[in-house]
């Protein structure tokens, strides 16, 4: 972080004693708001104001609290105070029943604030709720799942079951009492249980089976292969793709509708990456000769040995957040092209 004092406040903190003391849990903070408000856009944007926020005030810090706890608090008031204007952010899945038959009409619908998928590389590796809920904690399911709940319930609920605060740590974060705490953590799980994936479903294959089942996908996707790809999908798949709200469900519905609609030879390139925690590749659609720009983003669901769900992301605009240029040449996988 670099942050210069405004003119006229030539007495705020050094950067280096502020970013010594602060800068090390930027990347579980993001995760934290990224996790209440279901858009890593607006956790980059909310980060940044709390750091901001953190700066003008660390002179009047007085250690009753550890930093890391000052911090989320800051935190998660700015996330509580944007929620105050912003919609929920679902998938298609979160809005209405599936379809089995893959040729409806689809169209987008640009006017919902949809659910986006975070890089795992923004998230880092040290994450605490890593240690409490492993990849559970930024799976796509849970997300999608926590923005059922209303905002201060999300909040709850992540600080204590996720972050594993305890309740009179999360009362102090919210300004409220340890019995308020208490009974929105018992109405968020209970709404939680009746929405979230059973927790053998978040089971993934071992890594070596991950990257197979990428390369697979990755393989099948860009040479337009729908036998290819009936090999690497589960008989009940599902297929999910904001801004469009008509989702499918079931192998042939699936594979019938990227078959007729969106696979065509060397219309695509792919970037393996992981986004939420699972496996995921950056999508570019060709839009030349030997020009490719960017589409958007797959994250992909794992069930044992085959691909559970595709949820595609059509945003360019997500392209950047995972590191990546806004165009690519003509190699089908790019992460494999020749430098």
């Amino acid at each position: 972080m670099n942050v210069t004092a405004p003119s006229g406040e030539a007495a705020m903190p050094s950067n280096a004693e502020f970013v010594a003391r602060t800068e090390r849990y930027r990347p579980e903070l993001l995760a934290h708001c990224y996790r209440i408000l279901g858009s890593i856009h607006d956790a980059e944007d909310l980060v940044q104001e709390t750091y901001l926020r953190a700066w003008r005030a660390f002179d009047g810090f007085e250690g009753r609290s550890s930093v890391r706890r000052w911090l989320y608090k800051i935190a998660t008031m700015a996330c509580l105070t944007a929620l105050d204007t912003r919609s929920r952010r679902p998938l298609p899945s979160g809005l209405g029943a599936p379809s089995e038959d893959h040729r409806v009409a689809v169209a987008p619908e640009p006017s919902v604030p949809w659910l986006q998928p975070a890089p795992d590389a923004l998230l880092g590796a040290g994450d605490p709720a890593t240690i409490v809920t492993g990849k559970t904690g930024v799976r796509l399911a849970f997300i999608a799942a926590l923005q059922l709940l209303p905002a201060r319930q999300r909040a709850v609920l992540t600080l204590r079951d996720v972050l594993g605060f305890r309740a009179a740590e999360v009362a102090e974060i919210l300004d409220t009492t340890t019995v308020a705490v208490d009974s929105a953590l018992r109405r968020a799980r209970a709404r939680l249980a009746a929405a979230a994936p059973v927790e053998d479903d978040l089971a993934e294959p071992d890594e070596e089976t991950q990257r197979a089942l990428l390369d697979g996908y990755v393989d099948a996707f860009t040479q337009a292969d729908p036998d290819a790809l009936v090999r690497v999908l589960r008989a009940d798949v599902e297929l999910e793709m904001p801004p469009i709200p008509t989702w499918f469900t079931g192998r042939r519905a699936v594979v019938g509708f990227l078959a007729r609609r969106v696979l065509r030879p060397n219309l695509w390139r792919m970037v393996p990456t992981r986004a939420n925690g699972q496996p995921a590749a950056v999508l570019y659609e060709r839009a030349g000769d030997r020009r490719y720009e960017a589409h958007g983003v797959q994250v992909l669901t794992l069930i044992g040995s085959r691909i559970a769900r595709i949820t595609s992301f059509n945003d360019p605009g997500l392209v950047s957040t995972f590191g990546l240029a806004p165009t690519a040449g003509s190699c089908a996988v790019v992460s494999r092209c020749p430098r």
